[in-house]
């Protein structure tokens, strides 16, 4: 896998997400190298928690449903993954991000505190689905996407309006199902509320809230698979 890969945006109907009893061998096999990486990590990011998160290792798209398949592991195991360039290892990272439409046409994306493993970067409220995502054997994206939101930035997906179906972006082994969250504020008062909810926060996930109306406030700092969604849907707009 390489997220060299040109990025693939497509619309989906469904999402079909199952849980497997199955183990990640990379994570068995590299094991120490593993340990002494997190252990590394920590030291220079000492937020950072080793807790249980969920990797898709197998999916198929047929009739506007994206069905995969998901192993348990634990993050450091993810977290050196990503560190040492997303080699081969039979997994996908696959997570639902928020994407926060505001009235007047703007997207509202999150910029990453320092504190985080992705510090600095620019994307959409979202993270990578663990345990708690999980009701009936299935990996709940609905449930994930708006616990992420409400998290990262204090908004409740029940004051937003779902656009029906998923934006898939997949970017070698990254796929990110975007769901679009309308809001009935404009951009500015809406910042302005997430902003009031992130100063109260003793340590929040996000820096800051960074408004884009178009392809003239793209960033170098935003996600590849970000920068794909929103081309496509300002280009379709």
């Amino acid at each position: 896998m390489s997220d060299s890969t040109a990025p693939t945006v497509l619309h989906v109907d469904q999402i079909d997400m199952r849980v497997e009893a199955k183990v990640w061998d990379f994570a068995v096999e590299r094991r120490a190298q593993i340990d002494a990486l997190f252990t590394q990590m920590c030291r220079e990011k000492p937020a950072l928690f080793n807790g249980r998160v969920l990797l898709m290792h197998r999916y198929t798209l047929d009739g506007g449903i994206l069905r995969g398949h998901f192993l348990e592991t634990d993050y450091a195991s993810f977290a050196a993954w990503q560190r040492w360039g997303r080699p081969s290892a039979g997994i996908f990272d696959c997570f639902a991000a928020a994407a926060i439409l505001a009235a007047d046409g703007a997207f509202l994306l999150g910029l990453m505190g320092p504190h985080t493993f992705n510090a600095g970067q620019i994307y959409f409220p979202c993270g990578t689905p663990d345990p708690s995502d999980v009701k009936a054997g299935k990996v709940d994206f609905e449930f994930s996407v708006k616990r992420e939101l409400h998290e990262e930035t204090g908004l409740d997906a029940a004051e937003l309006t779902e656009e029906p179906g998923w934006n898939v972006v997949i970017e070698g082994g990254l796929i990110c199902a975007v769901k679009v969250l309308r809001s009935a504020l404009p951009a500015e008062p809406l910042r302005a509320r997430i902003l009031q909810t992130l100063s109260a926060e003793r340590q929040p996930e996000l820096a800051d809230i960074r408004i884009v109306r178009g392809p003239a406030d793209f960033d170098p700092a935003m996600r590849g698979f970000v920068k794909a969604f929103l081309a496509h849907r300002f280009g379709s707009a």
